[in-house]
């Protein structure tokens, strides 16, 4: 018996091509989203799918004083009046949205074997102790998290990068100069 959860993930991962937000059946902490889209960058190729990792803006509360009227000094230096300032609060970005694109496997290609194969591929390296189910369970998807995490991308969602990395996918070859 599949459970309902790991049945809607499965579904999910499958679908890699088709426009789901993941972000909060990923587990991801923290701000930003992490999901998969039906959109791809500049330039890629037309049989690639991708997954898309938001990050947002960081905007913060900057306290100024502001000079309304500049102090009245005399010419011999004696200060008639002050100056007078106001202080006003306002929000700047510190630093800017930022879309990191990521490659995926697409739907058709995360069969039951290439599950099978990264289940034992994970398995080999110590990150995977589940059944090999062709499955893309909760523990598949956890050890997918722990073996990407490391390169900075905490999420279950597998990259063809990781999966080139566990030698799943076909590294392309650079043509010689």
């Amino acid at each position: 018996m599949i459970h309902f959860r790991t049945a809607a993930l499965g579904i999910l991962l499958l679908g890699a091509c088709d426009p789901v937000t993941t972000s909060g059946m990923d587990g991801l902490e923290g701000p930003g989203m992490i999901r998969l889209t039906a959109e791809r960058p500049e330039g890629a190729a037309v049989d690639t799918c991708w997954g898309k990792k938001t990050s947002p803006a960081i905007i913060e509360t900057v306290e100024r004083e502001i000079l309304l009227k500049p102090a009245q000094v005399t010419s011999d230096g004696v200060i008639q009046q002050p100056a007078i300032y106001q202080r006003e609060s306002i929000q700047e970005i510190v630093q800017e949205r930022n879309d990191t694109w990521f490659e995926v496997p697409c739907a058709a290609k995360l069969t039951p074997e290439f599950i099978s194969s990264l289940q034992r591929a994970l398995a080999a390296r110590k990150i995977y102790r589940g059944p090999v189910t062709g499955e893309m369970s909760m523990r598949t998807r956890a050890a997918v998290r722990r073996i990407q995490a490391p390169d900075g991308f905490d999420s279950d969602i597998l990259t063809i990068a990781t999966a080139r990395k566990l030698g799943l996918v076909a590294v392309e070859r650079q043509p010689a100069e």
